[in-house]
C-alpha cells in the first residue's frame, strides 16, 4: 500500500489491513522456518507496511488526523 492510500483510508479500512498484514507476517515466517520461502525481503517490507499502517491509526487516535464525513 502506497503512502498516499494510507492517508486516504479510514479508521477502519486500516484496521482490517493491519489484521492481513500481521496474518501475511506470520505465514511469512512459518514458510521461512520451513525453508519454502523463496523472497526474504517480503518479511522486511511487511514489517514496513505494518509500521506505517500503526503510524496513521496512532495518528487517528492522538487526534492529529480527523476521520473525514464525520
Amino acid at each position: 500500500m502506497k503512502k498516499i492510500e494510507l492517508r486516504q483510508s479510514n479508521q477502519m479500512e486500516l484496521e482490517t489491513k493491519l489484521n492481513e498484514c500481521m496474518e501475511s507476517l506470520q505465514n511469512y515466517r512459518f514458510q521461512l522456518v520451513l525453508q519454502q520461502l523463496e523472497d526474504i525481503t517480503v518479511i522486511s517490507k511487511t514489517k514496513k507496511e505494518i509500521a506505517q499502517i500503526k503510524t496513521v491509526l496512532n495518528e487517528f487516535k492522538i487526534g492529529i488526523r480527523k476521520t473525514e464525513g464525520v
